[in-house]
């Protein structure tokens, strides 16, 4: 299956799917965490659209049969609903709303969209599914919203105690975003188990 996780520059989503024999590769604007040489530098609106690409002689359009994608959350998120007038004013907001549009109409069969609670669901549609890192092998909490197309909700793998909001409680800092912005490794397990 070729799989492309897009808006993700830790790998962990994309490892889980090539560990399972999978053809995936990520994309981000920035570069990969891990220095995998299965990584697309670049926005992936451009990839999806086929161009030609440094390593993939005569490059189109990679046949993709299933897309994940983590768009940035920033202006989306309720939690930062306090900044939403200047947002919505200066078009921040509907430009990250378009961002997901095309991700929703990505050419794939299959696709997930997730994101935290956000206004995706009142401006575009519902979740599908909103998941729990507890449900994965994490005893946290940060409720994930997974807005779906062709594939089935994930079913929890492996349900612990604990109900902490590491994620919600880490301490300010120039990589907060990015350490709140990475996939639970039980999360990635499962969607290569369940998806792939």
């Amino acid at each position: 299956m070729r799989v492309l996780v897009a808006c993700e520059y830790s790998g962990r989503v994309r490892e889980a799917f090539r560990k399972r024999g999978h053809d995936a590769w990520s994309c981000d604007l920035l570069e990969s965490e891990d220095g995998s040489p299965f990584h697309f530098q670049m926005d992936v609106l451009e990839l999806l659209e086929g161009s030609e690409l440094p390593g993939i002689k005569g490059w189109v359009r990679y046949p993709w049969d299933l897309i994940i994608a983590h768009p940035p959350c920033t202006d989306l998120a309720v939690s930062g609903a306090r900044h939403f007038a200047e947002k919505i004013a200066d078009g921040r907001q509907e430009k990250a709303l378009g961002f997901v549009r095309d991700l929703m109409n990505a050419p794939a069969l299959q696709i997930c969209i997730e994101n935290p609670i956000s206004v995706i669901s009142s401006k575009i549609r519902k979740p599908d599914q909103i998941i729990q890192p507890w449900q994965f092998g994490h005893g946290e909490t940060k409720a994930t919203c997974l807005w779906l197309k062709g594939l089935p909700k994930l079913i929890p793998t492996d349900i612990v105690e604990g109900r902490e909001a590491k994620v919600h409680k880490m301490a300010p800092g120039p990589n907060r975003w990015k350490d709140r912005s990475r996939t639970y490794q039980g999360i990635a397990d499962a969607m290569a188990k369940q998806w792939g």
